[in-house]
């Protein structure tokens, strides 16, 4: 009966690692191949942690588990955001961390609201 639960884990792990694998190696280089390996290295690190947030968001055994790795995700998608403005030059990419990272930390303090007990107008 156990070994199921390890067997699902290791079939997430491992979608999620030839996911990552195919992005990685597929789209990511076309992109930033005429860029420093910096830029190349700091997303897949980037892709990393958003794969390890993402475990901890569909696993966490408490809802506050929960709520960091949701905030988490929205540090990350700015990081994202700002790693391609630089190869591609938008200056909108920037526009966009902003506006998340706005739109992250109103829904941080919304949902520690919510998991405390207390209405929204308090």
């Amino acid at each position: 009966m156990g070994y199921r639960k390890y067997l699902s884990w290791f079939l997430l792990f491992f979608l999620i690692s030839a996911t990552l694998f195919f992005i990685g190696f597929f789209t990511v280089p076309s992109l930033l191949e005429w860029q420093s390996p910096f830029l190349s290295r700091c997303f897949f690190i980037l892709m990393i942690c958003f794969a390890l947030c993402l475990i901890r968001l569909i696993v966490g055994p408490t809802p506050a588990d929960r709520a960091v790795a949701v905030d988490t995700l929205g540090i990350l998608i700015v990081g994202f955001c700002a790693i391609l403005s630089i190869p591609t030059g938008r200056d909108w990419y920037i526009d966009i961390a902003i506006a998340w990272a706005l739109q992250s930390f109103i829904g941080a303090l919304a949902l520690a609201k919510y998991l405390e007990g207390r209405g929204f107008d308090e």
